[in-house]
C-alpha cells in the first residue's frame, strides 16, 4: 500500500451547502486511516493565475485593492480567476492587461501551487511577465484598483509594514529577490 492510499479519506457522504460565482462550498463525511468519521468542509475554486510584471528598470508592478474579506485595502500583484475551459497563460495575459494595462512581450511559468490545501483546491498559476508595454486598464465593472510600480527595497518595506501581505504576492516578492540575487552572482 503506497503513502497515497495508506493516508486517503475516502468520502462516504457529500453535501453542497452554496454554491456561487467564484466558490462552492460543500460538506464531505470521510472514513479516516484510523476506520473513524469525520467532516471535512471544503471551498471548490476553479484555479487562478497571478502575475508577477517586471519592468525594464527593475520595478514590480502591483494593485492596491481593498479586500472586503480583511475590511482593508493591500498591495497584490494582479490576479484572478480561470474562465471555464481557459488555459493559464492565457488568463495570465488577460488580467496583466485588465488590472494594469500593461502587456507584455515574455510570460515565464514561475510556480502553481494550492492555495490552502487544509480546505480549498483552489490551485495557482504564477507568472514573470516581462517586456512589459503601458496601456489603458480594463478592469472589471466591480473592481477598483490602484496601480503602483515598487523597487525590490520598496516591496520589502510594504511588506514588513503589512501592506503586502497575501500568499501570491509574498511568495513573488521572494521569487522576485531570488532571481535578483542571482543574476548578481
Amino acid at each position: 500500500m503506497n503513502d497515497q492510499e495508506r493516508l486517503a479519506e475516502p468520502t462516504i457522504a457529500s453535501e453542497t451547502i452554496y454554491e456561487g460565482k467564484v466558490i462552492t462550498v460543500k460538506v464531505d463525511d470521510v472514513r479516516l486511516p484510523n476506520g473513524k468519521t469525520a467532516k471535512r468542509e471544503i471551498v471548490k475554486h476553479q484555479g487562478a493565475v497571478a502575475v508577477l510584471p517586471l519592468t525594464d528598470d527593475g520595478k514590480m508592478v502591483v494593485v492596491r485593492q481593498f479586500r472586503k474579506a480583511l475590511e482593508r485595502t493591500i498591495l497584490e500583484i494582479p490576479a484572478g480567476k480561470l474562465e471555464k475551459g481557459e488555459e493559464p497563460l492565457a488568463c495570465a495575459k488577460r488580467e496583466l492587461e485588465e488590472e494594469t494595462g500593461y502587456t507584455a512581450a515574455h510570460y515565464e511559468h514561475l510556480s502553481s501551487f494550492y492555495t490552502s490545501p487544509g480546505f480549498a483546491d483552489e490551485l495557482l498559476h504564477v507568472y514573470v511577465a516581462t517586456g512589459l508595454k503601458a496601456g489603458a486598464m480594463q478592469p472589471d465593472e466591480d473592481e477598483f484598483v490602484e496601480v503602483l510600480e515598487l523597487t525590490l527595497e520598496e516591496a520589502h518595506e510594504k511588506h514588513r509594514l503589512g501592506e503586502i501581505r497575501d500568499a501570491k504576492t509574498v511568495v513573488a516578492l521572494f521569487a522576485w529577490e531570488n532571481r535578483v540575487l542571482k543574476a548578481r552572482d
